[in-house]
């Protein structure tokens, strides 16, 4: 016969064991929850730069914070749509100088392919007509090098929560040549070239011949030969070297 004291003491051991395991369901509840909002709300970023010491940098600011993450790196052009495509980043940080595919028409094909991922061009060049055409392939944020480390979490926040960003020194450079030259997207004088010619200028400043840059581009010589005397005609330019300083001029290529 167990005793009213022994059924006192059992109980409250029962209760006891019931507290610990009620504390410890409700531990493992909070983690599991927490865990699953760490996941949610985890920002994938993705850099695309040529210069690995500067994607070390950008890696190194973006990282301090807890919930954002680098998924990967890219360091020329093509392979920033391939693996951008792959990886399906939030946030895309694109620099506009970059090898086989410059950082414009890189931007572009990102955007056509993911619209939810959002394109932060990241570049040295303050050049208004750059400025317009990094908006008109889809970016929605422009950042210079220069920039403190702040300024560019800022830039990847406001992007990560659908918000435009663009720097005072950017901002000022716009308004100055919409009050310059009147309605920005008016004026055609920004950019005489089009997407392909374009293409075209960074290939053979690269050095590319024209059947070289027919395959990278999937076009016909012909039709290169077609673009090369547009590009002169529009831009006035009479050699292959005007080219290559057009190109590097206008931040196209790295000198």
């Amino acid at each position: 016969m167990v005793s009213r004291n022994g059924f006192a003491s059992d109980a409250c051991g029962l209760k006891a064991r019931l507290r610990t395991i009620f504390r410890r369901s409700n531990h493992i509840s909070y983690v599991i929850c927490r865990m699953k909002y760490d996941v949610w709300h985890m920002i994938r970023i993705m850099l695309a730069d040529d210069y690995e010491v500067v994607r070390q940098g950008l890696r190194r600011i973006l990282e301090s914070r807890e919930d954002w993450e680098i998924c990967g790196e890219a360091s020329d052009g093509r392979a920033a749509v391939e693996l951008a495509i792959k990886l399906k980043p939030d946030v895309m940080v694109m620099d506009l100088s970059m090898r086989e595919l410059n950082g414009l028409e890189a931007t572009r094909r990102i955007r056509r392919a993911l619209p939810c991922t959002e394109a932060l061009i990241f570049t040295a060049c303050e050049s208004v007509e750059l400025i317009r055409e990094a908006l008109a392939a889809g970016a929605r944020g422009y950042i210079l090098k220069f920039e403190s480390g702040p300024r560019i979490i800022e830039a990847v926040e406001a992007l990560a929560g659908r918000q435009p960003y663009f720097t005072p020194l950017v901002s000022e450079a716009l308004l100055n040549a919409f009050l310059a030259k009147g309605a920005m997207l008016e004026g055609a004088a920004f950019s005489p070239l089009t997407r392909r010619e374009r293409a075209v200028i960074q290939l053979l400043a690269e050095g590319k011949g024209n059947k070289a840059v027919a395959s990278a581009l999937g076009i016909s010589h012909k039709t290169v030969e077609s673009h090369r005397s547009a590009i002169r005609r529009k831009l006035r330019l009479h050699s292959i070297a005007d080219i290559v300083h057009y190109a590097i001029r206008n931040k196209l290529v790295e000198p």
